[in-house]
């Protein structure tokens, strides 16, 4: 630092010095937040995903194409949630089991052919018991055939955007080309949770009894930790022992997804790994309010003088704890703005950094109208705007 003032001399000199000592001080003590490196797993490929934002903590092999086993119950019941929300089927449906469902094997929720089960059933049959003869008989219900189903499935993954995912049948039983991706679950819990949490409360139940048989939700989880509230596990052979998971504390909402471990007891132990550090290490908070005023440029040729602007969404932000005063805004606006301008036109971009590294890009609107202004207004703004034009 150069002190240019030739004013500062003397005692102005040794205070200027001392306040520069101990801001280098200040500087050199400072450091950011210790964060270790994300924990390594045993399995074959894992996930960690804040819920709310969409920020991925940490991943390994998230692409890798999978069995999914009973995983792809979660597609099912998704589906079923979608159909529930559309009207197009009611909880109190009564569904016929077919001979097909009720011969399935694997894992069962111990319905009986010919009979009629309530649809609500069927729902806690699969996700809590991970019936394969509830998944054939919800899925014949809503398409009228497990196949059918099938391409209901795979046509729901596109529209969530998992791009590496085909599905077979609603069960997850052993099939040519039935597969997914950790990355492509992670989507799918994430929509189960946002999209109908109604149904997501069912994932937490730890048991549920039909035909006088208790059984309990294979997710281990939700005896071991009190923030974990679903989601689904999955054992195949070929597929391992496979967990996505779920938790939420104040405002965060981890999910996990760890495919391919070698035991049930490993599958709940690797999950928590990635849910501890996710809490530990990083939060979730919220930087603007829906519609909070961020700017308000001036406008050229309008009724009013200047616009407010801001977001039309709250921003949420995944972001290691104890940064968030680091976090910068850019906000970028056009060096002309023109009138007339529509609440909710896009008017310009608000980018968020921390570290050097932008986290979020958010579009900036209008949360206003501005109409145009009147005649002599318009032109002496174009007078102006002409001269401004001519000396730059």
């Amino acid at each position: 630092m150069t002190i240019t003032n030739p004013r500062i001399t003397g005692l102005h000199a040794l205070i200027a010095m001392a306040l520069l000592v101990l801001s280098l001080c200040s500087t050199l003590a400072w450091s950011a937040p210790m964060i270790p490196a994300p924990p390594t797993l045993s399995a074959k490929s894992w996930l960690l995903l804040d819920a709310k934002t969409g920020h991925i903590i940490t991943e390994y092999n998230a692409d890798q194409r999978l069995p999914p086993a009973s995983l792809t119950k979660m597609m099912t019941t998704y589906i079923a949630s979608e159909q529930l929300t559309s009207g197009n089927i009611h909880y109190e449906d009564m569904v016929r089991v077919s001979e097909k469902a009720w011969r399935k094997g694997g894992s069962k929720m111990y319905i009986r052919e010919g009979t009629e089960v309530k649809l609500e059933d069927l729902m806690r049959g699969i996700i809590i018991q991970s019936g394969n003869d509830a998944s054939i008989a919800l899925a014949e219900h809503i398409a009228g055939s497990e196949d059918a189903f099938a391409d209901l499935m795979n046509q729901t993954a596109h529209s969530l955007g998992m791009s590496n995912s085909h599905f077979q049948n609603a069960t997850g039983w052993p099939a040519d080309d039935h597969y997914t991706t950790a990355r492509d679950l992670s989507l799918l819990a994430r929509a189960i949770i946002n999209d109908h949490p109604e149904d997501y409360a069912i994932y937490s139940e730890k048991e549920f009894t039909f035909n006088n048989i208790r059984q309990p939700n294979r997710n281990t989880l939700l005896w071991q930790d009190d923030a974990v509230d679903g989601i689904k596990t999955g054992h195949t052979e070929e597929a391992g022992y496979c967990l996505v998971a779920s938790a939420r504390k104040d405002d965060m909402r981890l999910i996990s997804v760890v495919m391919g471990t070698r035991s049930e007891k490993d599958r709940a132990a690797e999950s928590q790994k990635l849910i501890t550090y996710g809490f530990r290490f990083y939060e979730t908070i919220n930087q603007y309010q829906a519609n909070q005023e961020l700017l308000e440029p001036e406008v050229w040729k309008g009724r009013n003088n200047a616009v407010k602007l801001g977001t039309e969404e709250a921003i949420w932000l995944t972001i290691p704890r104890g940064t968030a005063a680091d976090i910068v805004p850019e906000l970028e606006v056009p060096e002309l703005i023109m009138a007339p301008i529509v609440k909710g036109e896009k008017v310009g971009t608000i980018r968020l950094s921390l570290n050097g590294e932008t986290i979020a890009t958010k579009p900036l609107v209008a949360l206003e109208n501005v109409e145009e202004g009147g005649i002599f207004k318009r032109v002496w703004h174009w007078l102006l705007l002409l001269i401004k034009g001519l000396f730059s």
